[in-house]
């Protein structure tokens, strides 16, 4: 090789390596480094894709339950393990119809292609099964707001999350421990 090409290949390294990096940069900044889940503006940019692909798709906000008193109690070594449980759980049960993420916080988000009352239902015993950490059997609940985009005017994401937040505020103000549509 001349020494005229190796001058010029070297540049070009420079910025393949310098590209790579800031693409795991990027990559890295869409997820949550606690729960492995999207951040906010990755979550955002798949659930607008599903919803654009998914006339039937429903949008979940999820939040745990008394998670402050876990903490507080418990350790926040504990009220961690409490999220990447609950952020297991939740990536789990979309599977491949959906997408899961951290809002941040103890308050999750979820956008799945259709769902089913008994897919619901799987949702929510899962999200209140205990969590087994340091030898005791901590409890989990969580309260769950849903909204089908198909019952929106307008199918938007904001829209959806707003109506699925009310629905979550509505399920809590059932007690907990439960989930709620949106109507």
């Amino acid at each position: 090789m001349d020494l005229q090409t190796a001058a010029s290949i070297v540049p070009l390294l420079g910025w393949a390596v310098h590209g790579s990096v800031l693409a795991r940069r990027l990559a890295s900044a869409r997820r949550d480094p606690l729960t492995g889940l999207h951040t906010r503006a990755g979550w955002t940019a798949r659930a607008e894709h599903c919803i654009r692909r998914h006339p039937t798709a429903a949008v979940l906000l999820v939040d745990l339950d008394h998670f402050k008193t876990l903490n507080d109690t418990h350790g926040h070594a504990a009220g961690d393990a409490a999220l990447a449980a609950t952020a297991h759980r939740l990536r789990a049960w979309c599977g491949r119809n959906g997408t899961a993420g951290r809002l941040g916080g103890d308050e999750f988000v979820a956008v799945v292609q259709e769902l089913a009352t008994t897919d619901l239902d799987a949702l929510t015993a899962g999200l209140h099964r205990p969590l087994d950490y340091a030898g005791r059997s901590l409890p989990l609940a969580a309260s769950v707001g849903v909204c089908r985009l198909a019952e929106l005017p307008v199918p938007l994401l904001t829209d959806a999350l707003a109506a699925a937040d009310a629905a979550m505020y509505a399920a809590k103000g059932r007690g907990r421990r439960g989930s709620r549509l949106s109507r």
